[in-house]
């Protein structure tokens, strides 16, 4: 029903006064029998309002309406930030009751059925809110931005709308003034929608957009005249940050930006490879957090450079745990690579309910990308990637190719992520921002977005001489370290193969006739001919960059990352012939 001219004329000379404190606690009075009202009504009512679930049947079905709105407008200042990172991350909070959710034919769709009462103990926090006129901070704001944006969709899909609300005012740059908007305040301000048809809506937040898409099998439904209102007499709404009202209680005034405000950053790691230790230290600020596994045991694979930030976060237990897990796994296998999945998935999930809304950009290490990605703590948010091997696709894609070439292996098919992880990953990784590696390998897989870092070579700590027969194969007998490459380019030769892992390919004699010893600690020999790695996947070559650092020469394959390094040759993977060539050269 319209409102009259003589009612619509009370109405704004209601919210045209400044509340007062009667004001504010006859609102809330009223809210709650009005709460009260509709828990009674759902309570009674024969056909409840159910929340619908997650579904997979229509996620080939074709689009029915696609929605785009902005998430980021002018900032005015500081406070204008922080509600609206409050609002990115309430937007962030509901989404995951929304996407993937399918609603029957003749289902009822209710909003606060399906997101739930907001509140700071389910993860919601301060953003903007209409409420009697004026654009407030409340836990919760914002998801007006989403209930506008669901109601478009659903209009558009031709949709049977069922309980709308307009806003009381035109909030600047929402859909209020073209009639396509839709407030919501728990619960008895709703928005509820159904179709004849069965219908899926997806939600995203993109780094500037939030988009909703509604899918279903057939046509579009013819819109029904009037589903579309205008008020073109709506007044624009007061922002208490910017309203001049400074006899308002809820006033509270903008307070402008910082010189060089450009933001906060989180930085989610795991471990800590030389090279990306400089990256931090040389970009990180002051006023960025870094999120780490621990800090109890100062090992150099997690000594993340101290007094770079002004805080720090540690996951304690889980890296107590998963340290205590890898003491009793196998060296290799399966059942490790699984282990260790699991243990990203719970560091990434600790790192979760550590972020703070103020961190809009994220630094991540690869290995905890794909869970971040799955528990949704990426969307609205800007992100760079530590990238510390080939995607798994990728990845699994090599394995698969040399297991073709060596079908006899054993430990080719170790490494094959759940198919829901190898997907996450590929999407998290396209909507990355910068992805940083020293691997020329994983840097040529995206070269447009990748920046190319230099690798560390360590300080000589011993000498040790180039000569002799002795040639040092600085990993385990395994294929994916080239082992029957090695094995067959070194038959008949005169040179001895210094094997420095204790893992082999299946049992029994793995290398045969070829002059093999193991190498006894961790020291090398003191004469060495060559250092030789013709891996078919090798992610952090160390072992190369100590020998080059003692001016030993290097044969190694691409997989090794080290592409225009002075002093490797490289060889193709699964290459016999040039890697034999290449050791009778070094001989």
């Amino acid at each position: 029903m319209r409102e009259t001219n003589g009612t619509r004329d009370m109405t704004h000379r209601a919210l045209s006064q400044v509340p007062s404190f009667w004001d504010m606690a006859l609102f809330e009075a009223k809210a709650t029998a009005f709460r009260l009202k509709r828990k009674t009504q759902e309570t009674l009512s024969r056909k409840a309002v159910c929340r619908h679930g997650q579904g997979k049947a229509l996620t080939s079905a074709p689009i029915l309406a696609r929605i785009s709105s902005p998430l980021w407008h002018h900032l005015q200042g500081s406070q204008d930030r922080a509600l609206t990172l409050g609002k990115i991350h309430n937007l962030r909070r509901a989404i995951r009751h929304l996407d993937g959710v399918e609603v029957p034919a003749g289902s009822l769709f209710s909003f606060w059925r399906q997101v739930g009462r907001t509140t700071r103990r389910r993860g919601f926090v301060e953003g903007r809110e209409l409420r009697e006129g004026c654009l407030i901070a409340n836990v919760g704001g914002g998801l007006c931005q989403l209930s506008n944006a669901l109601y478009e969709a659903a209009l558009d899909a031709g949709l049977e709308i069922v309980e709308r609300h307009a806003h009381s005012r035109v909030v600047p740059g929402s859909r209020a003034s073209l009639g396509r908007d839709a407030t919501v305040f728990w619960n008895y301000v709703d928005l509820r929608f159904r179709a004849a048809r069965p219908f899926r809506i997806e939600a995203t937040l993109r780094r500037d957009s939030l988009e909703i898409v509604l899918r279903g099998p057939g046509g579009l439904v013819t819109r029904k005249d009037g589903d579309l209102s205008v008020d073109e007499e709506r007044l624009g709404a007061n922002d208490c940050t910017s309203c001049g009202e400074t006899e308002c209680r809820r006033h509270d005034p903008e307070r402008p930006f910082l010189p060089n405000d450009i933001g906060s950053t989180a930085w989610l790691v795991d471990a800590c490879w030389p090279e990306f230790s400089i990256l931090f230290s040389a970009i990180a600020r002051t006023e960025d957090a870094l999120l780490l596994p621990q800090r109890l045991r100062e090992t150099p694979r997690y000594a993340w450079p101290r007094h770079v930030v002004a805080e720090e976060s540690c996951a304690t237990l889980v890296a107590l745990r998963r340290a205590l897990a890898l003491r009793h796994a196998p060296r290799q296998g399966r059942a490790l690579q699984d282990m260790l999945l699991r243990y990203d998935g719970a560091l990434a999930c600790h790192y979760a309910k550590k972020l703070s809304p103020v961190h809009e950009h994220l630094v991540i290490s690869q290995n905890l990308l794909p869970h971040l990605w799955r528990l949704g703590e990426l969307q609205g948010r800007s992100f760079d990637v530590l990238m510390i091997r080939h995607p798994m696709a990728e990845l699994e894609a090599k394995l698969d190719a040399a297991k073709a070439v060596y079908p006899m292996s054993p430990t080719l098919g170790d490494f094959r992520a759940p198919q829901e992880i190898v997907v996450a990953e590929r999407a998290a990784l396209a909507a990355a921002r910068t992805l940083y590696t020293p691997h020329s390998g994983i840097a040529a897989g995206d070269p447009a977005r990748t920046q190319l870092i230099d690798w560390l070579k360590p300080a000589p700590r011993s000498r040790i001489a180039r000569g002799g027969k002795s040639v040092l194969f600085p990993a385990s007998a395994l294929a994916r370290k080239g082992a029957y490459a090695l094995r067959e380019a070194a038959q008949d030769l005169d040179l001895d193969i210094v094997v420095a892992g204790k893992a082999r390919e299946g049992e029994g004699d793995f290398w045969g006739k070829v002059r093999t010893h193991q190498l006894d600690g961790a020291e090398w020999p003191e004469k060495i001919a060559a250092v030789i790695l013709p891996a078919l996947i090798e992610h952090e070559p160390r072992a190369l960059l100590k020998a080059l650092a003692h001016g030993l020469p290097v044969i190694a394959t691409p997989e090794c990352g080290l592409a225009g390094t002075a002093g490797v040759a490289e060889v193709p993977v699964c290459d016999p012939a040039g890697l034999r060539q290449q050791l009778l050269q070094v001989l």
